[in-house]
């Protein structure tokens, strides 16, 4: 990113996580930057108003702080002119959430970065001079001194480029293992020393990858294979959608179906599914089209801003009584 003793970096992700803790407070330290904390804990206001008043250089953040930055009210009233780059990470990034902090928020150097805690925290990262392109639809290349491969979830070989496959990354910032946990060690770091990340990914000619779902968020309606991501990121383009998150449910006939859940802008007035049903029609494949929309103000989430679908799937069986199916 650039930083030198001049940058001034909002840190509102915890401490206590990779994200706050090395890429924040280390990342400052080894470059005299200033670390500016908004609060005790996330609060989208506060984030502006330490960025507006400190006169931030920087800002870090998951997905949905940035959304939840973007939509809050005091947004257009706020001055971000100081604002040059910043990383956003943590879960997958939406590209029109990306183009959106390019445009609005004037941080026209900020990157994606792509990792885990048992990864140190970064495998990938996006650069400062990658092409627009690159950078809000990649999490980047390969980190120097490490290696990435994508591989068949089935049989552990090397997947051709631009094929579907498990990320899998080897190298000094892979951990030893789990603590008293040798079970979980030998699923997560294979005998070679590959680290399996359990997220779906593709890598094209110029080793730029694309994350395109957990494995086990992956969805198989009717013998096809569904990534919830490439349809959120079309849902994201409707004007009055804020954010949206897509999981699959049990269904008798085609094995899953899909849900959208669905929050709006502070600003739209009322949509229906129906309406989103219709705007997806004729321009993504049929059965990529959910067949239910619930309507959020929130969504179940870790303390760390991740979205937690195992709950939003869990909720929606029982809201929709698909538990109840023999």
């Amino acid at each position: 990113m650039g930083f030198t003793h001049e940058d001034r970096l909002v840190i509102p992700v915890p401490l206590y996580h990779c994200f706050g803790m090395v890429m924040g407070n280390l990342g400052c330290v080894t470059h005299g930057a200033t670390m500016i904390y908004p609060d005790e804990g996330f609060d989208p206001g506060k984030v502006l108003k330490a960025v507006h008043e400190q006169k931030a250089t920087a800002l870090y953040g998951v997905p949905t702080m940035f959304i939840a930055e973007l939509d809050h009210p005091d947004f257009p009233s706020t001055d971000l002119s100081s604002l040059r780059t910043g990383i956003m990470a943590g879960s997958i990034c939406p590209a029109e959430i990306m183009k959106q902090v390019i445009s609005k928020m004037n941080m026209k150097g900020v990157q994606i970065a792509y990792g885990m805690t048992e990864t140190s925290p970064v495998s990938t990262q996006t650069g400062a001079n990658d092409s627009i392109e690159k950078r809000v639809s990649t999490v980047g290349r390969t980190q120097p001194h490490l290696e990435n491969k994508i591989v068949d979830p089935g049989n552990g070989g090397i997947l051709p480029r631009g094929e579907i496959g498990e990320l899998c990354t080897r190298g000094y910032s892979v951990m030893l293992k789990y603590w008293n946990n040798d079970k979980a060690t030998a699923e997560a770091i294979d005998e070679a020393g590959w680290m399996h990340t359990g997220d779906l990914a593709t890598m094209d000619e110029e080793g730029y990858i694309q994350i395109v779902g957990r494995i086990k968020d992956m969805v198989i309606r009717g013998g096809e294979n569904v990534y919830p991501k490439e349809i959120e990121e079309f849902l994201y383009a409707h004007p009055a959608i804020s954010e949206v998150q897509v999981t699959g449910v049990p269904d008798k006939k085609y094995g899953e179906e899909l849900i959208a859940w669905v929050k709006l802008n502070s600003s739209a007035g009322e949509v229906t599914g129906e309406e989103l049903r219709e705007y997806c029609k004729g321009k993504i494949t049929h059965f990529k089209i959910p067949r239910y929309f619930k309507f959020v103000d929130e969504f179940p989430m870790t303390v760390t801003g991740k979205i937690q679908k195992f709950k939003m799937r869990e909720i929606s069986i029982q809201e929709l009584g698909l538990d109840q199916e023999p």
